[in-house]
């Protein structure tokens, strides 16, 4: 029996005609990508190549250096949560950004939207929380900037990090260059963090309490590159979890990528949890978590130094061809199933 392509086995998405902003176009799914093509891409792209990775990479005409250089804004609701707060997940979200980059973090700068009425205390405890995220990463918080909203205006508190840091890997790391018969490794287990959001949020009594995997990738990733691995491409799955971030590189690089659902770590409780809530935790953010597509000849090497951070870590698929049919599909007991992004918003204010 022949193939079934990805076409064959795709939903089709409803079609979304709202002129307004809506919460899916914050999730990470096919809104959000939508909003990239038509909106800032064609505005602030000047390579066909811009936009499509976690951060730049910049020359330095001087010495030839390259730095990554990235952004990213905050707000997660609640402010604390199992495994973490607000503070936690902007200094690590940018640092991880920084290292799906080849690079070593290094500076970040921070940015507060502080709503009027926000306890000094619970402020001081994010700010020590950043404080000690960033010294546990090797980063330093070098400026910053703070604004105060009216009350009702703010939720609380936004942040926002920005992040330098220096490219150490050998080659670019980028969609472009992932290719047929590499490997993708996963790093560990995934759907903690958004189930753990959720289930705070709304109060949800878990027999095991679920903790987020929000932590810094750089370690892993350096390890890595200072082992000699040819790495072509680094992901970190956040917003959309692992499928939107396979998505993501299959649609860039225009290959095709088949994974072996049987393999990829989910723990019992996320599982039973996805299972309760109707969540699929391939789509599950994800902040301590990333994918590496490396050359066949370095995946076990590479797996090896992986798996001294995370035994959890594992390869879960490889690349095909695209052959004009680029995307993601899911090998699954005597099934195949194609991989889509999200069109509307599966949990909202989780990073």
């Amino acid at each position: 029996m022949s193939e079934p392509s990805y076409a064959s086995l795709a939903c089709p998405a409803p079609a979304i005609t709202s002129g307004i902003i809506e919460l899916a176009h914050g999730g990470g799914g096919r809104l959000t990508h939508r909003l990239i093509d038509d909106i800032f891409r064609p505005a602030f792209a000047v390579a066909p190549d811009d936009f499509t990775h976690d951060g730049a990479v910049l020359g330095l005409e001087s010495d030839g250096q390259q730095l990554a250089f990235t952004t990213d804004s905050y707000v997660v609701r609640p402010l604390f949560f199992p495994g973490g707060d607000i503070g936690t997940l902007a200094i690590n979200g940018t640092v991880n950004d920084l290292a799906m980059c080849g690079a070593e973090p290094k500076y970040l700068s921070v940015g507060l939207v502080i709503e009027e009425g926000l306890s000094i205390d619970l402020l001081r405890k994010v700010v020590e929380s950043m404080r000690t995220a960033a010294v546990f990463a090797g980063v330093r918080i070098v400026t910053g900037d703070t604004k105060v909203v009216e009350r009702g205006k703010g939720d609380g508190l936004y942040v926002n990090t920005s992040g330098v840091g220096l490219i150490r890997a050998r080659s670019p790391v980028a969609p472009q260059r992932v290719e047929p018969g590499d490997a993708v490794i996963l790093s560990g287990d995934i759907g903690r963090h958004g189930v753990a959001i959720l289930g705070v949020r709304e109060g949800l009594g878990f027999e095991m309490e679920i903790t987020s995997d929000c932590a810094p990738l750089s370690a892993a990733v350096l390890a890595l590159i200072n082992a000699g691995i040819e790495i072509h491409c680094l992901r970190d799955l956040t917003r959309g979890g692992l499928a939107t971030g396979l998505i993501e590189i299959a649609d860039t690089a225009h290959i095709a990528i088949e994974l072996d659902e049987s393999v990829i770590p989910v723990s019992d409780s996320v599982r039973g949890a996805c299972e309760i809530l109707g969540l699929d935790p391939l789509y599950v953010a994800n902040e301590g978590r990333f994918v590496a597509l490396v050359p066949p000849e370095y995946a076990a090497l590479a797996l090896e130094h992986l798996q001294r951070f995370d035994q959890q870590a594992t390869i879960i698929g490889h690349v095909e061809a695209g052959e004009g049919n680029p995307g993601v599909r899911l090998r699954t007991i005597g099934a195949v199933r194609a991989l889509d992004m999200l069109s509307g918003e599966q949990l909202p204010r989780i990073c």
